[in-house]
């Protein structure tokens, strides 16, 4: 049994097809002839400049996939050495069974899989999962994929009463991610606390058509509810780094869900945490759903900022709503 846990390592695979702004304006036009688009809306509503946008064939679980072999070639770790997979994300191939193994039959792994669901937690969940089954003894190598192709999820026809809860759902990005989680005899996740208001959650759903006949079609998102559903959340996790005895702005590196430029300046004021401390990725990438925060680790560790060692605190929010802080030593 391991007295600790550590994410060993992280990987991500971006498609390469991108999307402007103004390219996601002008079809909005040309679907929604009733309603007035002005020009560059998304850059100052959201800071959109483009968006990540995977090929038509392709599927969550092939994302997820291809950033699964990219890490396990990284950690030089063999498929047959991993304990369990992990699948989390807002995205998925399919209702049953578990999309965790489509991801193993493409990978190779033989383990025990299951999914997380958390809508944009579904990472810092299964983080979270991970760190109690690898201090408990159940396993000493737990592997979390994420795949999201949250582009397909915009709503292209709106009229002017629906383009208060449309806009936001042509931000979404497609990404595949990555992270390994092993035991260790130094600590390497720290600490974490989860909070919800579950009443919150009609401010931003996607309802499963077979299952719940006659709701809205498409991801419906109505931003102010939205923010009032995190009210109250962000005092917990204040009030938690204070328990913890760790002040945000002494961190070297930050990373926040990010679901828009302006709505990560908010969190950082809230929170007290240095703003050029953060990564920033969504203005050229889109929101990328469960895989912000692993993309947001990698990009770091690409541009020298994340290093063996680095103090590092994980800020998740989610629809639902929930919230979740995760501090880490790299």
């Amino acid at each position: 049994m391991s007295a600790f846990s550590r994410i060993s390592e992280v990987a991500v695979h971006l498609p390469a097809g991108r999307q402007t702004s103004a390219a996601i304006e002008d079809r909005l036009r040309e679907h929604s002839e009733g309603s007035r688009i002005p020009p560059r809306l998304l850059r100052r509503l959201y800071g959109l400049e483009e968006r990540v946008v995977a090929q038509d064939g392709d599927l969550p679980s092939d994302l997820a996939a291809r950033a699964v072999e990219q890490v396990l070639r990284q950690a030089q770790v063999e498929a047959g050495d991993v304990d369990l997979l992990l699948f989390a994300a807002i995205s998925a191939d399919l209702q049953e069974p578990a999309n965790a193994h489509v991801v193993a039959a493409k990978t190779g792994l033989t383990c025990p899989v299951f999914d997380v669901s958390n809508a944009c937690n579904g990472v810092l969940n299964a983080l979270e999962v991970a760190d109690a089954f690898i201090r408990c003894g159940r396993y000493r190598r737990v592997l979390i994929a994420c795949g999201e192709v949250l582009s397909r999820l915009s709503r292209w026809s709106l009229s002017p009463q629906e383009l208060v809860t449309g806009l936001a759902s042509l931000t979404g990005g497609d990404m595949g991610a990555a992270l390994l989680v092993e035991g260790s005899e130094t600590p390497g996740i720290l600490a974490s606390t989860f909070t919800a208001n579950s009443a919150g959650w009609p401010a931003a759903a996607l309802f499963n058509p077979p299952q719940a006949p006659g709701r809205p079609a498409g991801l419906h998102i109505d931003s102010e509810q939205l923010r009032a559903s995190f009210l109250g959340l962000d005092t917990h996790a204040r009030q938690w780094l204070k328990e913890q005895r760790t002040d945000p702005r002494d961190f070297p590196l930050v990373c926040v869900h990010q679901p828009s430029v302006p709505f990560v300046r908010l969190i950082c004021e809230s929170l007290g945490v240095r703003e050029e401390a953060v990564v920033p990725a969504f203005r050229t990438t889109g929101n990328m759903g469960a895989g912000s925060l692993p993309l947001q680790l990698a990009l770091a560790r690409e541009q020298g900022r994340l290093q063996p060692g680095t103090k590092t605190a994980l800020f998740g929010l989610a629809s639902g709503a929930s919230s979740g802080v995760m501090l880490i030593d790299w």
